[in-house]
């Protein structure tokens, strides 16, 4: 429990004026500022779940790149274990990319995995 509220106690922001006491790496906002690019989503971003443990960024950007220049691939990896979490991220050039994406990769093999590939919604907070 004392190294539960010492951990805690790291990652809360500071009371006003305290700010000079600790920097703002430090500690972690509960709340997350949402920028316009944020919100905007053209909609070629894509999240993908199923994906194997022993997958590597490497692997799911050349699965993409068959149907589309591949901006960003990234897979979720758990902090602690650095294991894949299974499901991962990926960025294309364009909205029609990303649709052909979504279209001919959904369900597709992958590692002898069946991946689903989805499009991300952004929305502001409110």
């Amino acid at each position: 429990r004392r190294q539960r509220r010492r951990r805690r106690q790291r990652l809360e922001r500071p009371r006003s004026g305290d700010e000079s006491k600790m920097s703002y790496s430090r500690y972690r906002s509960r709340s997350r500022s949402v920028d316009s690019s944020d919100v905007e989503n053209p909609g070629n971003n894509l999240f993908v779940t199923g994906l194997s443990s022993r997958l590597t960024d490497r692997d799911l950007e050349k699965h993409f790149s068959t149907e589309g220049e591949v901006i960003d691939a990234s897979i979720v990896l758990d902090p602690w274990t650095r294991e894949s979490r299974g499901f991962g991220f990926v960025t294309m050039a364009n909205l029609k990319e990303a649709e052909r994406c979504i279209k001919y990769l959904d369900s597709s093999v992958l590692e002898g995995r069946v991946i689903t590939v989805e499009k991300i919604l952004l929305t502001a907070a409110g």
